[in-house]
């Protein structure tokens, strides 16, 4: 059963920014929906599509998370009286057992934070935060390679369909 026409453009439509080197740099294990704290001017960029999370990473400090290096850029008819500082650091909302959960996991067991993406959640802005181990070389190799032989096998499967 595919997904229609329709539903697809609604979650293009909800995307805002996405972190395409975070699947390729770390094994992401787990996945959290973390609500973030903006300013109005923020809000109006986003709506824009002027967000970058690519350069950004996630820490915790006194039991609350962080988004830290997230690039959102202000429009040009942003508020005279605000001062827009488009890479400041914003304040994640969670709730208290994921917050313990993600202290755990990065404090003992060596996990990072990465910011996965920023979407468009029931009109709020919300960032996919993931739970993950760095990639060594080597797996960043093996990766490639199969990602190389499956493309190859699919062409190979087209070209037998066709003859």
């Amino acid at each position: 059963m595919g997904v229609s026409k329709k539903s697809k453009s609604k979650l293009g439509e909800r995307q805002i920014a996405v972190n395409r080197r975070a699947r390729h740099d770390y094994h992401i294990e787990d996945r959290f929906e973390a609500g973030i704290v903006l300013d109005g001017w923020e809000v109006k960029a986003l709506r824009e599509g002027r967000a970058q999370v690519a350069e950004a990473y996630v820490y915790l400090k006194n039991g609350e998370a962080w988004l830290q290096g997230a690039h959102i850029t202000p429009l040009q008819a942003a508020s005279t009286h605000v001062v827009a500082k488009p890479a400041r650091t914003r304040k994640l909302l969670l709730h208290r057992r994921e917050l313990s959960r993600l202290i755990g996991a990065t404090e003992r067991q060596g996990y990072t934070l990465i910011p996965l993406d920023l979407h468009w959640t029931r009109g709020r802005a919300k960032l996919e935060i993931g739970l993950a181990k760095g990639k060594k070389q080597h797996d960043k190799r093996s990766d490639i390679k199969s990602r190389d032989w499956d493309r190859q096998k699919a062409r190979i499967m087209r070209h037998d369909a066709k003859a």
